[in-house]
């Protein structure tokens, strides 16, 4: 998948990431290969948590489940 990622210096120097497509999902770091990197890792966690969750919301019993990466 491939996502628009906003980029800002904060007052302290840091790079902020933030991506739009998901509210809340956002990281930062010393520099923007490390901000992005962060961000990533918080967009895999975050996707994560979400099919997590919609999983649970069904109810699962006869229903075969697969994965598969995007």
């Amino acid at each position: 998948m491939i996502f628009h990622v906003v980029l800002e210096q904060a007052e302290d120097g840091w790079i902020v990431a933030e991506c739009p497509a998901l509210p809340g999902c956002v990281s930062q770091g010393r520099d923007e290969q490390e901000a992005l990197a962060n961000l990533r890792a918080a967009l895999i966690a975050g996707l994560w948590a979400e099919d997590q969750k919609a999983l649970e919301a069904r109810q699962i019993d006869k229903t075969r489940v697969v994965l598969v990466a995007v």
